[in-house]
């Protein structure tokens, strides 16, 4: 079920008022209400992909269990290791199998060596780039002691699958919102309108700016062959900011949704393409995807506390995974890689935390100066962008992780003809 289609908003509304007649006191029975309305989300698309979000709940729920009872260094690695294969292989397979398979097939094809490729006919689960991430994180912080297990089934699979943000993010980390789960909620007013005013801004920018500049993204790369550099350049500019439009419109609509029930969800997006250097654009663009990041890939290793060269080592993986979460392409990974080496710079000139707050702060406009740096960090993600964009010469795996299938859509099949890799 999309956030923007008819059966949302028949669904949303509806779920609202029945959720608001049972007792606050009754918190169990609100969990077990958000936790069967959430598996009707999601299983609105395909019911069969049920599964895969039941598994991922229950493996972790049993870790977390585990890992509260012993404190063997051996036994509580091997429950990790458990988690970590298990949401990561799920993930892995769905998303990347064919990938991994062809690009070795055409490795050897290099070399002159000739390979049958055994690819299949996998369908992308909704929400299968989300949902693994959630549950990792639970289980990581267990297992460092940042926070407790839980021992409420009905609470932590509510956590998992809570339809809020359950098919596009954000990726909300167990310890901000299973604890909202595990306490009392009471309806209020000025929440609800809250919510409200951010369900109807996030539409909008999916609807009215997103939808529409996607018309012309479309036409724009579908002839690309046929256009000068000026055309295609203004393309880019469109598919900047309508990605933008999908990306934070969904996760408003998913913000403002959690607010009517009474959770609050961690902000997504701060005016990224007003950021004068790219370490800011990364701490205001799909936040908590590279707070995710930056936790449980790039400071286990040793973040920037290690050598220059090791340091420089965990920025480029930690972008280029960033890059290849988004896609099962080639081009996915350029687009992170390229947008490590944008910020090594920063690591040389010790300006990596230069600008951390808002532009233009108690005045109308930007300085020239910011206004400088402003343009240059936009130019430097507009080229980035192009590697991203629609590639219709391609062939595509997976689409960007916020494209949900919609009727008429043939990527998602490993048989498909090239498509735009658009969300829609």
């Amino acid at each position: 079920m999309l956030l923007n289609s008819f059966a949302f908003a028949l669904f949303l509304p509806t779920v609202f008022l029945l959720y608001w007649l049972i007792p606050p006191h009754r918190l169990r029975v609100q969990n077990a209400f958000l936790l069967l309305v959430s598996y009707l989300f999601y299983g609105w698309w395909d019911w069969r992909f049920l599964s895969l979000l039941f598994l991922s709940s229950l493996l972790d729920f049993v870790v977390g269990l585990g890992l509260q009872r012993t404190d063997h260094p051996t036994g509580r690695k091997a429950l990790l290791a458990c988690s970590l294969l298990g949401n990561l292989g799920m993930l892995g397979f769905f998303k990347y199998y064919n990938f991994f398979v062809d690009s070795f097939v055409r490795l050897l094809h290099g070399f002159g060596l000739e390979a049958s490729p055994s690819t299949l006919n996998i369908i992308l689960p909704a929400g299968i780039s989300f949902y693994p991430f959630q549950t990792l994180s639970y289980g990581l912080d267990v297992y460092r002691r940042h926070m407790p297990a839980t021992t409420d089934p009905i609470a932590f699979f509510a956590f998992v699958s809570f339809f809020s943000q359950l098919v596009a993010g954000p990726i909300e980390r167990a310890i901000d919102l299973v604890p909202q789960f595990t306490r009392v909620r009471t309806f209020d007013w000025d929440r609800a309108r809250d919510g409200m005013r951010q369900i109807l801004w996030g539409l909008f920018k999916k609807m009215a700016i997103a939808d529409n500049l996607g018309r012309s993204v479309d036409a724009i790369y579908r002839h690309y062959a046929d256009l000068d550099g000026i055309e295609l350049g203004l393309g880019t500019v469109y598919f900047a900011f309508q990605i933008y439009g999908d990306f934070s419109g969904y996760s408003d609509v998913a913000i403002g949704s959690a607010r009517l029930f009474g959770f609050e969800l961690t902000r997504n997006f701060i005016n990224p393409y007003f950021s004068r250097d790219i370490a800011e654009f990364w701490r205001r663009w799909h936040i908590t995807l590279s707070t995710w990041f930056r936790d449980y890939l790039y400071l286990p290793p040793g973040g920037n506390r290690t050598g220059r060269a090791r340091w420089l080592r965990n920025i480029l993986v930690t972008f280029t995974v960033s890059g290849l979460w988004h896609g099962a392409n080639w081009n996915f990974i350029v687009w992170g890689f390229l947008h490590g080496l944008y910020y090594i710079p920063l690591i040389f000139t010790r300006c990596r935390r230069r600008h951390g707050g808002a532009v233009a702060a108690g005045r109308v406009l930007p300085t020239l100066r910011e206004g400088l740096q402003i343009a240059t960090t936009l130019g430097m993600v507009l080229v980035a962008w192009i590697f991203f964009g629609p590639r219709p010469w391609t062939r595509p795996y997976a689409s960007c992780v916020t494209c949900v299938p919609t009727p008429g859509w043939s990527i998602l099949s490993r048989k498909a003809e090239p498509s735009m890799l658009l969300c829609s």
